[in-house]
């Protein structure tokens, strides 16, 4: 399966970086299978740091997800938002699990989140608020052992 990683540099070798707080599964190495969504954050990079480049990287995942602590939250549900919760509210919570796939916490479903965060809203609600936007996809990286089933392929410059 094709993975995509938007950046302001090319990754060749991926890492899982402590230095962004806040993450939805945690420290990890992100990945989307849409080039598109890739492609945004390319550009969000860009801007973030104002760098000069906006640079997709290809990695190829062998999905071979038996020999991994694989975790699958393809719909937001509660077991997905009581994770993200966990994970952007304690630095130090790790969940265990080598990957885990599942919906990303953009701007839109990050106000969602905050507000279960704040005690605003509670969780029922937040899911069924959720149920009606359109969430992109992610794959987080969680370990040094699952970034061995990624192979860089190449990369590209986003105009």
């Amino acid at each position: 399966m094709l993975l995509y990683h938007g950046s302001f540099v090319p990754i060749k070798t991926p890492k899982i970086l402590a230095s962004e707080k806040g993450r939805d599964f945690g420290f990890a190495f992100y990945l989307t299978p849409i080039k598109e969504q890739a492609e945004r954050m390319a550009k969000r990079k860009q801007k973030q740091t104002r760098s000069s480049k906006a640079i997709v990287t290809i990695f190829e995942w062998n999905e071979d997800k038996k020999t991994y602590f694989y975790k699958n939250l393809s719909e937001p549900n509660m077991e997905w938002l009581e994770l993200i919760a966990k994970c952007r509210s304690n630095p130090n919570y790790r969940h265990g699990y080598d990957i885990v796939e599942g919906k990303i916490a953009d701007d839109k479903v990050g106000e969602t989140i905050e507000f279960v965060l704040e005690g605003i809203m509670r969780k029922e609600d937040a899911i069924e608020r959720l149920k009606f936007q359109k969430i992109n996809s992610q794959i987080a990286f969680c370990s040094e052992e699952s970034l061995k089933s990624l192979t860089y392929l190449k990369h590209y410059e986003v105009k």
